[in-house]
Protein backbone atom coordinates (compact mmCIF):
# COMPACT_ATOMS: atom_id res chain seq x y z
CA UNK A 1 0.00 0.00 0.00
CA UNK A 2 1.65 3.19 1.17
CA UNK A 3 4.04 2.56 4.10
CA UNK A 4 5.91 5.87 3.77
CA UNK A 5 3.78 8.99 4.06
CA UNK A 6 6.54 11.59 3.65
CA UNK A 7 10.24 11.24 2.90
CA UNK A 8 12.31 14.41 2.81
CA UNK A 9 16.03 13.65 2.91
CA UNK A 10 16.76 12.07 6.31
CA UNK A 11 13.19 12.74 7.49
CA UNK A 12 10.83 9.80 7.08
CA UNK A 13 7.28 9.81 8.38
CA UNK A 14 5.68 6.36 8.30
CA UNK A 15 1.97 6.20 7.53
CA UNK A 16 1.51 3.66 10.32
CA UNK A 17 2.89 6.00 12.97
CA UNK A 18 1.02 9.00 11.58
CA UNK A 19 -2.34 7.22 11.72
CA UNK A 20 -1.71 5.93 15.23
CA UNK A 21 -0.99 9.51 16.30
CA UNK A 22 -4.08 10.76 14.47
CA UNK A 23 -6.25 8.09 16.07
CA UNK A 24 -4.92 9.01 19.49
CA UNK A 25 -5.65 12.70 18.99
CA UNK A 26 -9.16 12.04 17.68
CA UNK A 27 -9.91 9.66 20.56
CA UNK A 28 -8.48 12.04 23.14
CA UNK A 29 -10.50 14.93 21.73
CA UNK A 30 -13.71 12.91 21.96
CA UNK A 31 -12.92 11.83 25.52
CA UNK A 32 -12.23 15.43 26.56
CA UNK A 33 -15.51 16.54 24.99
CA UNK A 34 -17.48 13.89 26.90
CA UNK A 35 -15.62 14.62 30.14
CA UNK A 36 -16.50 18.29 29.86
CA UNK A 37 -20.18 17.37 29.44
CA UNK A 38 -19.96 15.29 32.62
CA UNK A 39 -18.20 18.01 34.60
CA UNK A 40 -14.82 16.24 34.78
CA UNK A 41 -11.65 18.40 34.46
CA UNK A 42 -10.30 17.90 30.95
CA UNK A 43 -6.67 18.26 32.07
CA UNK A 44 -7.01 15.01 34.02
CA UNK A 45 -8.40 13.27 30.93
CA UNK A 46 -5.48 14.60 28.86
CA UNK A 47 -2.93 13.33 31.39
CA UNK A 48 -4.67 9.96 31.59
CA UNK A 49 -4.73 9.74 27.80
CA UNK A 50 -0.96 10.11 27.57
CA UNK A 51 -0.39 7.57 30.33
CA UNK A 52 -2.63 5.12 28.45
CA UNK A 53 -0.85 5.80 25.14
CA UNK A 54 2.59 5.16 26.58
CA UNK A 55 1.48 2.03 28.43
CA UNK A 56 -0.36 0.72 25.36
CA UNK A 57 2.67 1.10 23.09
CA UNK A 58 5.03 -0.51 25.59
CA UNK A 59 2.61 -3.31 26.48
CA UNK A 60 1.69 -4.15 22.89
CA UNK A 61 5.36 -4.26 21.93
CA UNK A 62 6.34 -6.40 24.92
CA UNK A 63 3.67 -9.00 24.17
CA UNK A 64 4.81 -9.25 20.55
CA UNK A 65 8.43 -9.62 21.67
CA UNK A 66 7.40 -12.31 24.17
CA UNK A 67 5.51 -14.26 21.50
CA UNK A 68 8.49 -14.01 19.13
CA UNK A 69 11.22 -14.27 21.76
CA UNK A 70 13.42 -16.50 19.60
CA UNK A 71 13.82 -13.84 16.93
CA UNK A 72 14.56 -11.02 19.37
CA UNK A 73 17.11 -13.04 21.33
CA UNK A 74 19.04 -13.42 18.09
CA UNK A 75 18.34 -9.85 16.93
CA UNK A 76 18.09 -7.69 20.08
CA UNK A 77 18.24 -4.36 18.21
CA UNK A 78 15.03 -5.28 16.38
CA UNK A 79 13.20 -4.69 19.66
CA UNK A 80 13.21 -0.96 18.89
CA UNK A 81 12.05 -1.19 15.26
CA UNK A 82 8.40 -0.41 15.95
CA UNK A 83 8.00 1.14 12.48
CA UNK A 84 8.29 -2.40 11.10
CA UNK A 85 5.11 -3.40 12.91
CA UNK A 86 4.97 -5.82 15.80
CA UNK A 87 2.39 -4.43 18.21
CA UNK A 88 -0.19 -6.76 19.75
CA UNK A 89 -3.22 -4.72 20.80
CA UNK A 90 -4.09 -6.99 23.69
CA UNK A 91 -0.62 -6.45 25.17
CA UNK A 92 -1.40 -2.75 25.26
CA UNK A 93 -4.68 -3.42 27.05
CA UNK A 94 -3.02 -5.66 29.63
CA UNK A 95 -0.53 -2.96 30.63
CA UNK A 96 -2.72 0.11 30.06
CA UNK A 97 -5.54 -1.07 32.36
CA UNK A 98 -3.51 -1.17 35.62
CA UNK A 99 -1.73 2.08 34.71
CA UNK A 100 -5.08 3.75 34.05
CA UNK A 101 -6.55 2.45 37.32
CA UNK A 102 -3.53 3.80 39.21
CA UNK A 103 -3.89 7.25 37.68
CA UNK A 104 -7.68 7.38 38.04
CA UNK A 105 -7.45 6.59 41.76
CA UNK A 106 -4.67 9.12 42.19
CA UNK A 107 -6.71 11.81 40.41
CA UNK A 108 -9.82 11.05 42.45
CA UNK A 109 -11.91 9.99 39.46
CA UNK A 110 -14.43 7.18 39.26
CA UNK A 111 -12.90 4.08 37.64
CA UNK A 112 -15.98 2.85 35.79
CA UNK A 113 -17.32 6.27 34.81
CA UNK A 114 -13.90 7.22 33.42
CA UNK A 115 -13.69 3.91 31.55
CA UNK A 116 -17.05 4.69 29.96
CA UNK A 117 -15.74 8.05 28.77
CA UNK A 118 -12.75 6.43 27.09
CA UNK A 119 -14.45 3.35 25.59
CA UNK A 120 -15.62 4.94 22.30
CA UNK A 121 -12.25 6.70 22.01
CA UNK A 122 -10.41 3.39 22.25
CA UNK A 123 -12.57 1.97 19.46
CA UNK A 124 -12.09 4.92 17.09
CA UNK A 125 -8.38 5.18 17.87
CA UNK A 126 -7.90 1.48 17.20
CA UNK A 127 -9.75 1.79 13.89
CA UNK A 128 -7.27 4.44 12.75
CA UNK A 129 -4.42 2.24 13.91
CA UNK A 130 -5.63 -0.69 11.82
CA UNK A 131 -5.80 1.53 8.75
CA UNK A 132 -2.18 2.29 9.54
CA UNK A 133 -1.49 -1.45 9.60
CA UNK A 134 -3.09 -1.69 6.16
CA UNK A 135 -0.82 1.06 4.83
CA UNK A 136 2.27 -0.64 6.28
CA UNK A 137 1.23 -4.15 5.26
CA UNK A 138 1.64 -5.55 8.76
CA UNK A 139 -0.92 -7.85 10.40
CA UNK A 140 -1.75 -9.06 6.88
CA UNK A 141 -4.33 -11.62 5.86
CA UNK A 142 -4.38 -15.06 4.32
CA UNK A 143 -4.30 -15.52 0.56
CA UNK A 144 -7.56 -14.61 -1.16
CA UNK A 145 -6.98 -15.24 -4.86
CA UNK A 146 -10.63 -16.07 -5.51
CA UNK A 147 -12.04 -12.99 -3.81
CA UNK A 148 -12.70 -9.79 -5.81
CA UNK A 149 -11.72 -7.64 -2.83
CA UNK A 150 -8.38 -9.34 -2.23
CA UNK A 151 -5.64 -6.71 -1.84
CA UNK A 152 -2.26 -6.98 -3.57
CA UNK A 153 0.74 -5.31 -1.94
CA UNK A 154 3.40 -4.16 -4.40
CA UNK A 155 5.50 -1.63 -2.50
CA UNK A 156 8.79 -3.35 -1.52
CA UNK A 157 8.76 -1.51 1.82
CA UNK A 158 5.45 -3.14 2.81
CA UNK A 159 5.62 -5.87 5.43
CA UNK A 160 3.08 -8.12 3.70
CA UNK A 161 3.91 -10.74 1.03
CA UNK A 162 4.08 -8.96 -2.32
CA UNK A 163 2.14 -9.57 -5.52
CA UNK A 164 -0.32 -11.96 -3.88
CA UNK A 165 -4.01 -11.30 -3.25
CA UNK A 166 -4.64 -11.24 0.49
CA UNK A 167 -7.61 -10.74 2.78
CA UNK A 168 -7.60 -7.05 3.83
CA UNK A 169 -7.98 -8.11 7.46
CA UNK A 170 -6.74 -4.75 8.67
CA UNK A 171 -9.77 -3.14 7.05
CA UNK A 172 -12.07 -5.86 8.40
CA UNK A 173 -11.00 -4.98 11.91
CA UNK A 174 -11.00 -1.23 11.26
CA UNK A 175 -14.56 -1.49 9.94
CA UNK A 176 -15.60 -3.52 12.96
CA UNK A 177 -14.11 -0.93 15.30
CA UNK A 178 -15.81 1.96 13.48
CA UNK A 179 -19.13 0.13 13.92
CA UNK A 180 -18.23 -0.54 17.55
CA UNK A 181 -17.56 3.18 18.05
CA UNK A 182 -20.91 4.19 16.54
CA UNK A 183 -22.75 1.64 18.69
CA UNK A 184 -21.05 2.77 21.90
CA UNK A 185 -21.87 6.42 21.24
CA UNK A 186 -25.47 5.49 20.42
CA UNK A 187 -26.05 3.54 23.64
CA UNK A 188 -24.45 6.19 25.82
CA UNK A 189 -27.75 8.03 26.22
CA UNK A 190 -29.37 4.80 27.45
CA UNK A 191 -26.66 4.02 30.01
CA UNK A 192 -28.07 2.72 33.31
CA UNK A 193 -24.89 2.02 35.32
CA UNK A 194 -21.23 3.02 35.31
CA UNK A 195 -19.05 0.59 33.42
CA UNK A 196 -21.77 -0.36 30.94
CA UNK A 197 -20.18 1.35 27.94
CA UNK A 198 -16.68 0.05 28.62
CA UNK A 199 -17.87 -3.51 29.16
CA UNK A 200 -19.93 -3.29 25.96
CA UNK A 201 -16.72 -2.29 24.18
CA UNK A 202 -14.87 -5.31 25.58
CA UNK A 203 -17.65 -7.71 24.61
CA UNK A 204 -17.93 -6.40 21.07
CA UNK A 205 -14.22 -6.12 20.42
CA UNK A 206 -13.45 -9.59 21.73
CA UNK A 207 -15.94 -11.02 19.21
CA UNK A 208 -14.56 -8.88 16.37
CA UNK A 209 -10.99 -9.91 17.10
CA UNK A 210 -11.83 -13.60 17.51
CA UNK A 211 -13.48 -13.66 14.07
CA UNK A 212 -10.88 -11.55 12.28
CA UNK A 213 -8.06 -13.78 13.52
CA UNK A 214 -9.33 -16.61 11.29
CA UNK A 215 -8.44 -14.49 8.25
CA UNK A 216 -5.00 -13.41 9.45
CA UNK A 217 -1.99 -14.77 7.59
CA UNK A 218 0.93 -13.54 9.68
CA UNK A 219 2.26 -16.37 11.84
CA UNK A 220 4.29 -14.04 14.07
CA UNK A 221 1.25 -13.34 16.24
CA UNK A 222 1.66 -16.73 17.92
CA UNK A 223 -0.65 -19.70 18.47
CA UNK A 224 -1.89 -21.54 21.54
CA UNK A 225 -3.11 -24.78 19.95
CA UNK A 226 -3.70 -25.75 16.35
CA UNK A 227 -5.30 -22.75 14.60
CA UNK A 228 -6.25 -20.87 17.77
CA UNK A 229 -4.03 -17.81 18.08
CA UNK A 230 -2.85 -16.13 21.25
CA UNK A 231 -5.18 -13.21 20.52
CA UNK A 232 -8.14 -15.57 20.14
CA UNK A 233 -7.34 -17.11 23.51
CA UNK A 234 -7.25 -13.64 25.07
CA UNK A 235 -10.51 -12.79 23.26
CA UNK A 236 -12.25 -15.74 24.91
CA UNK A 237 -10.98 -14.77 28.36
CA UNK A 238 -11.92 -11.13 27.79
CA UNK A 239 -15.45 -12.01 26.68
CA UNK A 240 -16.04 -14.24 29.71
CA UNK A 241 -14.60 -11.67 32.12
CA UNK A 242 -16.59 -8.83 30.54
CA UNK A 243 -19.82 -10.82 30.61
CA UNK A 244 -19.28 -11.63 34.29
CA UNK A 245 -18.45 -7.98 35.00
CA UNK A 246 -21.60 -6.84 33.23
CA UNK A 247 -23.80 -9.08 35.39
CA UNK A 248 -22.06 -8.02 38.61
CA UNK A 249 -22.35 -4.30 37.88
CA UNK A 250 -25.97 -4.60 36.75
CA UNK A 251 -26.94 -6.49 39.91
CA UNK A 252 -25.11 -3.91 42.03
CA UNK A 253 -27.05 -1.16 40.31
CA UNK A 254 -30.35 -3.00 40.89
CA UNK A 255 -29.67 -3.15 44.65
CA UNK A 256 -29.11 0.60 44.90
Amino acid sequence: MHPILIRLGPLTIHTYGFLIALGFLVGLGLAMHQAKKEGIPTDRITDLGFYILLAAIVGSRLLFIFINAGHYIKNPLDVFKIWEGGLVFYGGVILAVPIAIWYVKRAGLGIWSTADIFAPSIAIGHAFGRIGCYAAGCCYGKTAEALPWGVIFTDPECLAPLNTALHPVQLYEAGGEFINFIFLVAIRRHKTFNGQIFIAYLLIYSVIRFIVEFFRGDTGRGFLVSQISVSQGISILMFVAAAAGFMVLRRRRARQ
